[in-house]
């Protein structure tokens, strides 16, 4: 079996409104107020409002989002998971971070 190399993951946001990431595998989808990212530490979602991916380049694994950026919430990326297989077996949202509200939601 081929053995995965993560190359690490980090993202920068910079006054809520450009968010720089690296460590980016794939983008499962996105619109103006909502942006799936994947990466080798799990899925991402970023939730805004007027978000725009401004560059992509999944060779080198990096991405630039701009817009309003009001939440961003990691989850643990599992093939074929879903809502059902998160609320049954507990596994899956790490944790919900609300910008500008001082609220944590973990899950």
């Amino acid at each position: 079996m081929e053995q995965k190399k993560t190359t690490g993951h980090s993202l920068t946001l910079c006054d809520r409104e450009k968010l720089t990431l690296t460590g980016v595998t794939d983008v499962g989808a996105f619109n103006e107020e909502e942006i799936t990212v994947i990466t080798d530490f799990g899925e991402l979602t970023v939730k805004g409002e007027l978000l725009h991916v401004e560059a992509l380049d999944l060779e080198c694994g990096s991405m630039q989002i701009t817009g309003k950026v009001t939440a961003l919430l990691y989850t643990q990326h599992r093939e074929g998971g879903g809502l059902f297989g998160r609320l049954f077996h507990g596994e899956g949202a790490m944790g919900l971070f609300p910008i500008g509200t001082g609220a944590i939601l973990l899950l």
